[in-house]
Order: C-alpha cells, then structure tokens, then sequence
C-alpha cells in the first residue's frame, strides 16, 4: 500500500491528539502513513521527507506542533503538497501554536484547522483529495450524513428528557 496522507508531528507527544486523524483515514480506507519530524532536532530529515513527499506518493501533508510549531510552515515551505497545520496545545492554551502555524509569509501557505481538531485536518485533506475521485466524494457524503444522523438521534432522545416545565 502507497500511503496518499502524510501526517507528521513534532514528537510522540502530539500522538493522542492526532490519533483522530489516523482513526478517520483508517476508517476510510485511505493510506497514511505517520512520522515525528522535528523543524528543530531534525531539520534535514524534515527536508527530505518535504522534498520527497511527492514522489513517493503523497497527496497530502499533515503537520502537527505545539508551541514554537515551526513544523508545518518548514515542510509548506519545501513542497508544492498541500500542508494542514493542527496546533497543537502545548502551552498557552495553543494559541502561540495557533497563531505560528496560520501566519505564514506570503507564497508559504498552511491550511490551519483549529487548536487539537485533528479530526478536521484530515478531513480536509480527504476534501482535497476528493476533487477529482468519485469514491472519495461518495465516502465523505456518508461521512456528513452520519454527522446529520448523530444530531436527529440526539433530538429523539431529548424527547424523552423530563422536565417540570419542558414544553417538547
């Protein structure tokens, strides 16, 4: 199997938080493939992995880091691949994450998805690899109609709620 996603994290550290992105690609049945890279322990490997990506297959990059997170903007900076940065909650609530991964100089962009949502980042990388696959697009519409499902379901059940002064 040739891994089409990419999801790459400062260290093991970032693990739980990403795990949400490997769960949904396995769940779709999407190759991945996962790494920690570090911008600043390893920068030459951070370099190859960027500058082979695509010729080994790769369609999309997920780069996750906290703190300095540097990670995502270095590896956009090394390919013409779609990076998604996931800040990661290291320290400051994420927000010294958040704000090094989305402002990014001009020519050097990384999509960014919110502080932890590493769910949401592969989920975009699967809508960007769907554009041009009717399988992918048919697997992320049962993917929303499951999301729609979830929130019908949950109605029912506050139907059977009780309160005093509940008027549904």
């Amino acid at each position: 199997m040739t891994p089409k996603v990419s999801i790459i994290m400062g260290s093991t550290s970032d693990l739980p938080v990403m795990d949400a992105a490997a769960k949904f690609l396995n769940d779709l049945e999407i190759p991945f493939e996962i790494n920690a890279l570090s911008a600043h322990r390893t920068p030459a490997e951070v370099e190859s992995f960027a500058k082979g990506a695509q010729a080994r297959g790769i369609q999309v990059i997920i780069a996750a880091a906290g703190m300095a997170a540097h990670l995502p903007g270095v590896i956009a900076s090394m390919t013409t691949l779609p990076v998604i940065g996931v800040p990661i909650n290291a320290s400051l609530d994420g927000m010294d994450a958040l704000l090094a991964i989305v402002q990014m100089p001009p020519g050097i962009p990384v999509a960014t998805v919110g502080i932890n949502a590493a769910q949401n980042a592969a989920i975009l990388a699967v809508q960007m690899m769907a554009t041009g696959d009717k399988d992918l697009q048919e697997k992320l519409a049962n993917f929303k109609e499951s999301l729609k499902n979830k929130i019908v379901q949950a109605n029912l059940d506050l139907k059977k709620v009780d309160y005093k002064f509940k008027t549904n």
